[in-house]
């Protein structure tokens, strides 16, 4: 029987010694083996069976295919520490030699089923599972344990044999893709996925159970549009980094602003005409590029925003018009001051509280210049914004020279928009 994983052996007595352990896992190849029969053993009584050969666990590295034996595992393991098996980590501490034998990144029910096994041959009981031979494990064998793996023709994509279980990135370019490979979504250790340059048109919803996923490519396909499923996901903790240029994207939806982890956004070459209203929510946000789209103007937590770099060349941003929109109700609905109530006091809500559309009405609240929201009782008005005032390196908007945009502007009162023209004078 044998495990993939991440080992780290530590031995407890270099302490004691004023030493250190290394501190780090290495890939490595897990038997549990029987120890070889002695070469003259005594002959059993007849009519009774020999005693079974002990078993050992055999940790063999890439550089070390022989591995290193640790014999006699029965009544030999002191204790099971598997607290965090599901997550495919688990230690096996012995008494002779003082180690600890820390398991990582192992498939969780490989794991369940190695460690079972290992628990037979402590207690001295029959095991079931075959045992692995005592030879030097083969090459090939580390293959399983691949962690990168880079397609970038048709020819070379796999097709009969699934990915390697323990990959971290996982690049498939040019391959002709027109949807994600469900086999990818297995790969629960990944951490970049790169598709791009497919003719993928849809996101899968179960891409958000990549639980370790950092960074996902996937500029040059025909996506038009990124699902509100994906944008509530385990990718608000874990998503930094996500390209989506070159696509055929419209919108996003103002879910998209709940993936708060991401330091760098690339929308380059979409048919985008807005950003999602609430975009300054995006805190950690350091790279943003939206070249050539058609984004009329910013919305007005845009100067939210503390980037490092920003690129919004070759948009058709609109001339700001002089005269607001008008769309104050005297007096306020009821809709209305229920809906500033919560918003303001942040009260919890969602479609188990109060009906969907309703939520969705919340999600969308503007927010006025003086901090408060409304809902359809507003005064819009538009004002050009320099970004270098969000942004520390700023390329140009256009090719004049320009690092102006138009952005929106909302005004919960009379006063609100009264206030902030004294201030522009």
């Amino acid at each position: 029987m044998r495990l993939h994983c991440e080992v780290e052996v530590v031995s407890r007595r270099l302490p004691a010694l004023g030493l250190r352990n290394p501190g780090k896992g290495v890939r490595a190849l897990l038997s549990l083996c029987q120890q070889p029969a002695p070469r003259s053993p005594p002959r059993p009584p007849a009519g009774r069976a020999g005693a079974p050969r002990p078993a050992c666990l055999l940790v063999s590295t890439l550089r070390d295919k022989r591995g290193t034996r640790y014999e006699q595992l029965k009544g030999n393991i002191e204790q099971f520490f598997t607290k965090f098996v599901d997550e495919g980590k688990a230690t096996v501490r012995l008494k002779e030699p003082a180690v600890d034998i820390c398991l990582s990144k192992a498939n969780s029910s490989s794991l369940k089923s190695f460690l079972s096994a290992v628990r037979l041959a402590h207690r001295g009981c029959d095991v079931e599972t075959p045992f692995s031979p005592l030879t030097p494990v083969k090459t090939s064998e580390f293959e399983k344990f691949k962690t990168k793996m880079v397609i970038t023709s048709k020819k070379d994509y796999p097709l009969s044999k699934n990915f390697p279980y323990y990959l971290e990135h996982l690049q498939t370019s040019y391959c002709g893709l027109v949807r994600v490979d469900m086999r990818m979504l297995c790969l629960k250790n990944l951490k970049k996925l790169d598709l791009s340059h497919n003719h993928i048109k849809k996101l899968p919803a179960t891409v958000g159970d990549l639980i370790h996923l950092q960074e996902l490519n996937l500029s040059n396909n025909h996506l038009e549009s990124f699902s509100v499923a994906l944008c509530q996901s385990t990718l608000q903790k874990s998503l930094r980094s996500l390209d989506l240029s070159k696509n055929k994207i419209k919108a996003l939806p103002v879910q998209f602003c709940q993936l708060r982890e991401l330091t760098v956004l690339k929308l380059d070459d979409n048919e985008l005409i807005r950003f999602p209203m609430k975009i300054g929510q995006l805190t950690n946000l350091q790279f943003l590029s939206a070249a050539r789209n058609k984004l009329p103007f910013l919305p007005s937590e845009f100067k939210n925003l503390s980037l490092g770099y920003l690129d919004l060349f070759g948009n058709t941003f609109e001339q700001p018009t002089v005269l607001p929109v008008i769309m104050l109700q005297t007096p306020l609905t009821l809709l209305e001051s229920s809906a500033r109530t919560i918003l303001h006091n942040r009260i919890p809500y969602g479609s188990h509280i109060i009906p969907f559309h309703l939520c969705q009405d919340l999600d969308t609240a503007k927010t006025c210049v003086c901090g408060r929201f409304c809902l359809n009782s507003f005064i819009e008005g538009m004002t050009t914004m320099n970004l270098h005032s969000v942004a520390h390196t700023v390329v140009l908007v256009d090719n004049m020279g320009g690092t102006e945009a138009p952005i929106i502007s909302y005004f919960c009162s009379l006063s609100c928009y009264a206030n902030s023209c004294e201030m522009l004078k």
